[in-house]
């Protein structure tokens, strides 16, 4: 059983199978969800598993095969600490009723380099900033080579460092660049969208922009104000405000736009 880490930090279990074929298909991996479905199933790391293929999609466990459990089949136990780095903390939020969640995440935000690398790509694509030609693979050779660590970074790269990557020419060099230079002209929500704010999809990033108009409103509403916006209740109104009150949120933000990102009102 491996962790994965999300966008949004969610620390998701996932099970590594030996390859088997499932409706013709080879599953090598199935989510466990949480630790609490993993006690449900009562799975433990050697056993031997029954998979289906959920909706005939998707790879999903349903138990395991008592008579198979070997003798040092071993219990998982959830990580404190994110994989990313033996200092972030896993953490599991309370909702508006006061009920921890079984979603734990890691509390790094943007500093763990998962999470890192998953904005980079919600940022650059093709809803958010659409940057043509920067996929993902793209995205993970920048992070590699140290070239990006903040969206703002991209919008500083250049001809010359993009040209010496490998399998990049100076042509398609050049036309990132001028990608970069293009989505630097946005509108309100779609910049919104790109952050990344956890609950904030493009309807409700159209929704704040409309309500609040520009930017400094937004960055300054309280959670009552932000309730007042249609369709935004308690627990969005507190992700936008928490997401603005971080001090590095706002770097971000202060960096893209002295970058060059804008918008009309």
């Amino acid at each position: 059983i491996d962790i994965q880490v999300g966008r949004t930090g969610a620390i998701t279990p996932v099970a590594r199978l030996e390859p088997v074929t499932v409706g013709g298909v080879v599953v090598e991996n199935a989510t466990l969800h949480n630790a609490e479905e993993i006690e449900r199933l009562g799975v433990m790391i050697g056993d031997t598993v029954i998979v289906q293929r959920a909706g005939d999609v998707i790879p999903q466990i349903l138990g395991f095969v008592e008579e198979k459990r070997p003798k040092d089949a071993t219990a998982f136990e959830f990580p404190t600490v994110c994989p990313c780095s033996l200092e972030t903390p896993i953490v599991r939020e309370t909702n508006a009723s006061g009920e921890e969640s079984v979603v734990r995440r890691c509390s790094g935000e943007f500093a763990c380099p998962f999470q890192r690398k998953e904005h980079l790509k919600h940022f650059v694509s093709r809803r958010a900033m659409d940057v043509d030609g920067l996929g993902d693979k793209l995205v993970r050779v920048l992070l590699e080579q140290e070239l990006i660590t903040t969206p703002a970074d991209l919008f500083q790269l250049n001809v010359g460092q993009l040209s010496a990557l490998e399998r990049m020419g100076e042509k398609s060099a050049a036309n990132l660049v001028a990608a970069l230079e293009a989505a630097k002209a946005t509108t309100l929500p779609r910049f919104l969208y790109a952050l990344g704010i956890r609950e904030v999809g493009e309807v409700t990033a159209a929704q704040l922009a409309s309500h609040f108009g520009g930017l400094d409103d937004l960055l300054q509403a309280s959670v009552e104000a932000l309730e007042q916006v249609p369709d935004v209740g308690p627990i969005v109104a507190r992700r936008v405000q928490e997401y603005f009150a971080q001090p590095r949120n706002r770097e971000v933000i202060e960096a893209l736009i002295s970058a060059g990102v804008h918008w009309p009102d």
